[in-house]
């Protein structure tokens, strides 16, 4: 049995590598940062992070994160429940939630676990949920682990939307779920249109904004704030793991409710360690500094380009992600417009 299975698992692994899927994994020598050092000392333009605002490496952040490992040791050892909040948990979920202008925030360690743990504790089989079909594997895997009856619409189309409320009509709740910002494609979710159709048809709203919250947005609140619906999001998911220092660590934020029912019956809050409080005391001073400021969200010049392979994007979908930060300056930015360049070139003449 044993020897079979490896079998199979070596099969499918030469399937990958014949499809040129196979991914490799190229190591990084330096902190994460606009100019990275790479295996064998060669620096390179980095425009492959989720580092938007080039917190990674904040001289400010760090320094938070190295008084906490003073203050408040390395880590906790135990689920939120048992031993495992401190005071900086607790501030971290309040900054959040006035960041935000939400009720209430809960925090997870990654969004992937925000999304796992949401569908399955509110939603049962008398309920329904209405997903863009092409949101986050996070959402769609918190789906599946949910019993309610599952409804797709067309990517960002109010009027398919509109339609798979009706057909989920005797549904006891409907939530409808969409990303805030897509990240393969760039699209920033009809969030009025979404909200006007959910008080249409009496449905709840939820989105995953682990691709805006921190600079989407005239202060970076995020898709909400740049929608102009703050206040009538009833739940938003996010990470702390991209423009709030790219380290790890999510939330969920919304109705105080919801956040207290999470709370009692979560799975991956209830069963996860605590995030580190080294982290939670840096994402605490990166919400301080974008609170105070815009000026790393303005520098952003307003760019937002994005790519990738199956089973990232779909077969025959694949493209070039390039994540511009604002750590990034214009003559980077133009030496990656002309690299690009070189490159289309040189493949046209082959």
């Amino acid at each position: 049995m044993v020897a079979e299975f490896e079998n199979q698992v070596s099969q499918t692994l030469e399937e990958i590598k014949s499809q040129g899927l196979f991914k490799t994994e190229r190591v990084i020598t330096s902190p994460q940062d606009a100019h990275i050092a790479i295996t064998g000392g060669k620096r390179v333009l980095n425009m492959c992070a989720n580092n938007y605002l080039g917190l990674a490496d904040h001289p400010a952040l760090i320094a938070a994160a190295k008084e906490a490992l003073d203050t408040h040791g390395f880590g906790m050892a135990s689920v939120r429940f048992i031993c495992g909040t401190q005071d900086i948990h607790t501030q971290l979920e309040a900054a959040l939630t006035k960041f935000l202008g939400t009720e209430e925030t809960i925090l997870y360690p990654s969004c992937f676990d925000a999304n796992g743990g949401l569908f399955e504790t509110l939603l049962t089989d008398k309920d329904a949920v209405i997903s863009d079909e092409l949101n986050h594997a996070s959402i769609i895997d918190g789906i599946r682990l949910c019993k309610a009856r599952r409804f797709r619409y067309k990517h960002n189309d109010m009027a398919d939307l509109e339609a798979q409320l009706r057909a989920a009509k005797d549904a006891r709740f409907r939530l409808i779920a969409t990303d805030g910002c897509f990240s393969m494609d760039g699209t920033i979710a009809n969030l009025a249109g979404i909200c006007e159709l959910a008080e249409k048809y009496n449905a709840l709203t939820m989105i995953d904004d682990a691709h805006a919250t921190g600079f989407l947005g005239e202060t970076g609140r995020g898709t909400h704030e740049y929608r102009g619906v703050m206040g009538k999001i009833d739940i938003i998911t996010g990470t702390l793991g991209k423009a709030l220092g790219g380290a790890s660590g999510g939330f969920t934020s919304g109705r105080k409710e919801i956040v207290d029912l999470l709370r009692q019956r979560s799975r991956p809050y209830l069963f996860s360690n605590t995030i580190a409080p080294p982290v939670v005391a840096a994402s605490l001073k990166a919400l301080e500094l974008l609170s105070a400021s815009t000026e790393l969200r303005d520098k952003l010049e307003g760019v937002y380009v994005i790519g990738f392979f199956y089973p990232v994007v779909p077969h025959g979908t694949a493209r070039v992600r390039t994540q511009v930060s604002a750590a990034h300056s214009r003559e980077d930015l133009e030496f990656a417009v002309n690299a690009f360049a070189e490159v289309n070139e040189e493949l046209k003449s082959l």
